[in-house]
């Protein structure tokens, strides 16, 4: 026998599933604060808000976790102020970087790094490439 049970290999699985769904809920977490703090809490009234809840709901995020973050950005509960910013970017895709194709093995390295620590990062919220090795 090897010494590992198949309980502590879903535990582990579990763990690590969590984790990013946790992730995921933070993200999605901010974008209905910012979404209510730039249209109201109402749906009805707010597309983006209605976007991201739709989004959120296809994630699984539960509805008290949604309706939570709605009353919490509206003011009802607690306070947050996140805002929705670009920092040196074309509109809404956030920073574009350009590059020739790769062929230095450290150059390659630095990049798949780069890809890593930005898909790890929990502000960011999305990182688009069309990078294949």
């Amino acid at each position: 026998m090897s010494g590992h049970s198949k309980f502590a290999n879903i535990k582990h699985k579990k763990e690590k599933n969590d984790a990013a769904k946790g992730k995921i809920f933070t993200i999605l977490g901010r974008e209905i604060a910012v979404a209510v703090k730039e249209g109201g809490p109402d749906p009805n009234n707010n597309f983006k808000l209605a976007t991201v809840i739709a989004k959120a709901k296809s994630n699984n995020m539960p509805n008290d976790t949604i309706e939570r973050g709605i009353k919490k950005a509206a003011g009802d509960v607690g306070n947050v102020n996140y805002e929705y910013i670009t920092y040196e970017g074309y509109g809404p895709n956030g920073i574009a970087i350009i590059v020739d194709t790769l062929t230095d093995e450290t150059a390659v390295k630095n990049l798949n790094r780069i890809l890593d620590i930005l898909d790890d990062d929990d502000d960011v919220q999305n990182v688009y490439h069309n990078w294949d090795e």
